[in-house]
């Protein structure tokens, strides 16, 4: 997790992103759960608490960046894993959630955190960062048509399990970039 930090601390460009930490989790849980309302998703508490574990535990299954203000609190997040990738044989990395605070947008903290991501993910050796947005999310496309290529992939999705919120099958798609205003 050094590499981590040690990237995101000598990030040239404003706003500040670092890795996600303890302390964070007030303010990181506040913009998750706006997060889950843009997607029509209400997280329990019980959920919240977990993923929060499971980024600041850095298994190394999910890990986080967060974008600051002045005052080093948490104004948006990004969450990312390593995986392998077949076509290259080697390291690749998705991000799985993008979410920037709508007060916050409009500074580049989207930017930030992508730049940041992909400078991380090139230290590591990781050959592809990917990710995936809504199909009417317009304001996120423009800046990912800035800062990446847009592929020619469809995402499919199959529900396996309940919706653990109602127990009923899932409706909502899992894996976002996440603004419909712009990132920044």
């Amino acid at each position: 997790m050094s590499d981590l930090n040690d990237l995101a601390a000598t990030a040239a460009e404003a706003p500040a992103v670092r890795a996600i930490r303890p302390g964070d989790k007030v303010h990181w849980a506040r913009l998750f759960v706006a997060y889950g309302v843009f997607y029509k998703t209400a997280f329990t508490q019980e959920i919240v608490d977990n993923v929060f574990e499971r980024l600041i535990g850095h298994s190394g299954e999910i890990d986080a960046l967060v974008v600051t203000d002045s005052d080093d609190r948490p104004i948006g997040f990004a969450h990312f894993r390593l995986q392998y990738d077949t076509f290259t044989g080697g390291p690749g990395w998705f991000l799985d959630d993008l979410y920037v605070d709508p007060a916050a947008r409009g500074a580049g903290a989207a930017t930030a955190l992508i730049e940041t991501l992909s400078e991380l993910a090139t230290a590591s050796g990781g050959g592809t960062l990917r990710w995936i947005t809504a199909a009417d999310n317009a304001a996120a496309q423009r800046v990912y048509d800035r800062v990446a290529t847009r592929t020619s992939w469809v995402t499919y999705e199959k529900v396996l399990a309940t919706d653990p919120l109602d127990d009923q099958p899932s409706t909502h798609d899992h894996h976002h970039d996440h603004n419909s205003q712009g990132h920044n």
